[in-house]
């Protein structure tokens, strides 16, 4: 655990906070700048702070109201194939 305390402090000082704000805003509900600013001091992209590697996320309504909740380009894919699929019958 000591070296964790190390990387928190060495992060706060990256980002210009307090470790305790920074703890606050990872163990909560960080504002866009506060992810910048963690984002920029770990040298990654923004969406590297996400558990989901995949750049897509949310739900679509397809024509009679159908709606699919979306997580992945392939479910997208399969999805969009399955009602390709249904229009050329």
């Amino acid at each position: 655990m000591q070296g964790n305390r190390y990387y928190s402090k060495q992060l706060a000082e990256r980002t210009k906070m307090s470790e305790v704000g920074l703890s606050k805003a990872i163990n909560g509900n960080p504002t866009l700048e506060t992810l910048k600013k963690i984002a920029n001091a770990l040298g990654v992209p923004i969406t590297d702070l996400f558990a989901s590697k995949e750049p897509i996320s949310g739900i679509i309504i397809i024509n009679g109201g159908v709606t699919h909740q979306i997580e992945s380009f392939d479910q997208l894919q399969r999805i969009c194939e399955g009602y390709r699929t249904k229009s050329n019958e």
